[in-house]
């Protein structure tokens, strides 16, 4: 009875995926000792077609394990294919994007993380504001640094109100005052001088 048990349990419990098919990763070039650390892993069909993809944007076979790994300690599967392919295409090195990964963020951060690269911060600027947001430190949106950024505010300028901790509402004030003040500066009354 106690081995009836253990076989029920075994195969109805475990959600494992017995016919899930590796062939996409073996024909995108992922070692095999790596596909067999996906299958202990339990890897589902779902997820080897967002390994594809993440190789395919230049993930290595090791960091394409530890996203799944990370997802499964999480209680989900990685599908997060989408968020990694854009980090990686925006210049985020495998480093970063596992960093992003461990701590569950890939879909939260990837949007924002992208827009930071095209503002035009530097690597160093870009790296303290996802470190800030992976921590739950207050930072500005993406936007708003923008926003600031064409308001003619330099980098140390933006970090400095960014470690003062503004909140976006105080950053947009702040941006819409500075265009205010753009838009109007060299206009005043002026008399026009013309022929009678």
């Amino acid at each position: 009875m106690l081995l009836g048990v253990f076989v029920l349990l075994r195969t109805s419990g475990c959600q494992q995926h017995l016919f899930t098919d590796y062939r996409p990763l073996d024909q995108a070039g992922m070692w095999s000792s790596n596909v067999e650390e996906l299958k202990k892993l339990n890897t589902s069909d779902t997820e080897v077609a967002q390994l594809v993809k993440a190789k395919q944007a230049g993930l290595s076979d090791d960091a394409c394990v530890t996203l799944v790994n990370d997802a499964h300690q999480r209680q989900h599967p990685f599908v997060s294919a989408d968020s990694t392919v854009n980090l990686a295409h925006a210049g985020y090195t495998e480093a970063q994007i596992l960093e992003i990964a461990q701590a569950d963020q890939l879909d939260v951060i990837s949007g924002d993380a992208v827009v930071l690269r095209l503002v035009g911060l530097s690597d160093r600027a870009v790296e303290m504001i996802l470190h800030r947001r992976l921590k739950g430190q207050r930072t500005l949106g993406s936007a708003q640094i923008g926003r600031l950024k064409n308001t003619g505010l330099t980098e140390k300028q933006i970090l400095e109100r960014i470690n003062e901790g503004i909140t976006d509402a105080q950053a947009d004030r702040e941006a819409a005052a500075r265009e205010a003040a753009r838009n109007h500066s060299g206009i005043g009354f002026q008399r026009v001088h013309g022929r009678r």
